[in-house]
């Protein structure tokens, strides 16, 4: 296993809701390091910089402006394989096809609004951690 960095939101529904402090504690509960975080409320022009890779999907729209609708908290979080093991613990992006354990099943309310973000890939984690924390907020 080796250390790892991903990027993760806890996304507007999830924020309004008062879920940000319980899935932190998820995230840490499940042995991550969060070495970066703060709440930032993006532009749509912000969001529709961020989410670019779906601007020809039909739900980019509707998706930049959710994310546009209210702040959310954005984190750094280290881990052995953190990609894969933030993506577990998020579960599937549609809440009603995850476990108890998911904070998707548990946070979230549709598949639109499921609560959680999270890197995919290497690549997209470089892309999505240097998009919110400049290399002075790294630690």
């Amino acid at each position: 296993m080796a250390i790892e960095e991903t990027f993760a939101i806890i996304k507007p529904d999830a924020v309004k809701a008062g879920h940000t402090g319980p899935i932190i504690a998820a995230i840490e509960e499940n042995g991550f390091r969060i070495k970066n975080m703060k709440k930032v409320h993006l532009t749509r022009a912000q969001a529709e910089g961020f989410y670019y890779v779906h601007r020809e999907r039909g739900f980019f729209g509707e998706l930049t402006e959710f994310m546009s609708s209210a702040p959310c908290v954005v984190m750094i979080l280290e881990k052995d394989n953190a990609i894969l093991a933030w993506r577990d613990l998020m579960g599937p992006t549609n809440p009603a096809q995850g476990e108890p354990h998911h904070l998707r099943k548990r946070f979230g309310q549709s598949i639109g609004e499921n609560a959680t973000h999270g890197s995919d890939a290497p690549d997209t984690a470089a892309f999505e951690k240097a998009y919110f924390f400049s290399c002075f907020e790294r630690i």
